[in-house]
């Protein structure tokens, strides 16, 4: 244990670590002294071999650099009250493990991408993940550039626009709207896609269809029928059938390909064929050609979905999906379980319309005006996950925030919402935080990571948290692996947290499927749990005797937040998730 612990102290000083150790050295930091101590140690001779690394070449040291003393200006605030005492002593000694491990934490961030959806969804890439290879990426940096920061990638060549009625082959978890396509075969039994190319070409395919994304620029089609829009931006946009190129020069045409023929018409404009076995071919509007098969094969492009029936198909598709989802929630409202449940819609409530209603957002449950929420600050209705015709509150501007108060004592604790995140800028992302995470009072946020954290207070008296500072209090942070990174910047997510103290479980949930599960140890058993004043998507603090406060808000959406007194099972939370779900998903 010993030599694993110097080894992966060593590798994060070294930022060589893995993310499961890295992991395991949190752990081990949270719970060991010992431990912490020679962690202290080992960056304590770190920094002292870096300083002399540092003078030894003549450049200026930090406390010399323009800038050093605006950037000490936050610790000095504290300095008078803690200098020269042993408790500044571990507070200095906290800061600089602190600030070195949000280093680490940064640092691993921006160098390993959590999984997206299309790397396990239904593309499945022919290569490593792309962010790994980038052969091209020093070339997105102008000639000239000195600077050395790492840009953070995403491997993609396409994204799914709209997706109509689709049904994904059994056992795939499938892809929603505004998923980033990397290269690799995407498959649907059934339904329509419509797929954003790079370049600027738009294929909308009608399943069943089997077909490769190859690049930017190109996709070989196994199934399927199809209508490629190429402007001429795009002109050269390649797509491959039967051993064919079909390279269009700006134009539309229709393709359909089954297991026994393939065959292509020209919309609008011009394509060239091209095949290792006979001469190049130009077809013009209105002419078709066989790339497999022969003319008595059936072929029939008069029904082939247009731009304008996507449009108009999404449209009926949405407004049903709305009216399924209040009908749940008029459902979800007779759940005795249900301590609270928001909607940025007010179900049944929306003959309100005064200023002050508008500021309000009413608790489905219980009698009427008991556990509304009040909305402060910037936070604005805006539309929802279902369109225009359905609401969610935007929490991007720093004051926004929703305060609400529940009393009482409770067993358990479920939290679920659905989230919109434009991106997570904190270091700690709200959802849903008790104001002044007393006793027994929950906690749930994002970290900048991507990942999950929810905690309930075991112990507030000051001082009884680990590392000894005076004002630490005692609990724990129930973490999930990461769930989200760039590439899901503007997509709704299902987040659910099951606080279970009858059964000492921990367990997390993003759309249906868990992403977290953890025993909660004796030490930090809560049994009695409350809430409080509280706030969805901040956290302010109200009785705090400083105007500081952490910036909390949450860069994005939240809607349909749920609090039961019960933990909920996982199939009850698979409910949630297919009943609220979007479009798309």
């Amino acid at each position: 244990m010993a030599d694993r612990l110097k080894n992966v102290i060593f590798q994060t000083l070294q930022r060589t670590v893995s993310r499961a150790d890295f992991d395991w050295l949190q752990d081990r930091l949270e719970q060991d002294d010992a431990a912490r101590q020679t962690y202290l140690t080992a960056v304590h001779v770190s920094e002292h071999l870096d300083q002399q690394a540092v003078d030894a070449s003549g450049k200026p040291t930090p406390s010399d650099a323009p800038g050093a003393d605006a950037m000490s200006t936050p610790l000095s605030i504290g300095r008078q009250t803690i200098e020269s005492t042993p408790v500044m002593h571990w507070v200095l000694v906290a800061v600089a493990a602190n600030i070195i491990a949000l280093a680490g934490i940064t640092w691993y961030a921006r160098t390993h991408d959590a999984p997206s959806r299309t790397e396990r969804g239904s593309v499945l890439p022919d290569d490593a993940m792309a962010t790994s290879s980038a052969p091209d990426a020093s070339s997105s940096f102008a000639a000239g550039d000195s600077d050395t920061t790492t840009e953070r990638l995403i491997a993609g060549h396409a994204t799914l626009r709209r997706a109509i009625d689709i049904r994904w082959p059994k056992g795939n978890s499938g892809l929603h709207e505004g998923d980033v396509l990397t290269n690799g075969t995407l498959q649907f039994d059934s339904g329509v896609a419509e797929i954003d190319f790079f370049c600027g070409a738009t294929l909308i395919v009608e399943g069943p269809a089997k077909l490769n994304l190859e690049s930017d620029w190109s996709a070989e089609v196994f199934l399927g029928r199809l209508r490629a829009n190429v402007p001429p931006v795009a002109r050269g946009f390649t797509v491959k059938a039967a051993d064919a190129q079909i390279v269009d020069q700006g134009t539309e045409f229709a393709l359909q390909v089954t297991p026994d023929a393939a065959c292509v018409e020209v919309l609008r404009g011009q394509v060239e064929i091209r095949s290792t076995d006979t001469p190049a071919r130009q077809l013009r509007t209105g002419q078709r050609h066989w790339l497999k098969g022969s003319a008595s094969s059936a072929s029939d492009f008069h029904d082939l979905v247009t731009n304008d029936d996507v449009q108009r198909r999404r449209h009926t598709a949405q407004s049903d999906r709305l009216a399924d989802w209040r009908n749940h929630i008029r459902q979800l409202r007779r759940d005795e379980r249900l301590i609270a449940l928001y909607t940025a819609d007010a179900i049944d409530r929306s003959a309100e319309s005064s200023d002050e209603s508008l500021r309000r957002m009413f608790n489905q449950v219980g009698a009427p005006d008991e556990r509304d929420g009040v909305l402060v600050g910037p936070v604005e209705r805006v539309s929802g996950r279902f369109g225009n015709e359905s609401k969610g509150l935007d929490f991007s501007r720093t004051g926004a925030r929703v305060r609400t108060r529940t009393d009482g004592q409770y067993g358990a604790f479920t939290f679920a919402c659905w989230a919109r995140i434009d991106g997570l800028d904190h270091v700690y992302n709200a959802l849903f935080l008790a104001d002044g995470y007393e006793n027994g009072e929950p906690h749930w946020q994002i970290d900048q990571d991507g990942r999950l954290l929810f905690s309930v207070m075991v112990d507030d008296t000051p001082g009884t948290g680990l590392g000894g500072h005076p004002q630490a209090r005692f609990h724990h942070l129930y973490k999930t692996r990461p769930f989200w990174n760039d590439s899901n910047r503007n997509q709704w997510f299902h987040l659910v947290a099951v606080y279970d103290p009858p059964n000492r479980r921990v367990t997390q949930y993003v759309n249906g499927d868990i992403v977290g599960d953890e025993v909660i140890q004796p030490k930090f058993h809560v049994q009695d749990l409350r809430i409080g004043p509280a706030e969805i998507g901040n956290w302010g603090q109200p009785l705090r005797n400083s105007p500081w406060f952490a910036v909390r808000n949450l860069n994005g959406q939240i809607d349909e937040l749920a609090i039961y007194d019960a933990a909920l099972d996982a199939n009850a939370i698979q409910s949630l998730y297919q009943q609220g779900k979007p479009l798309g998903y």
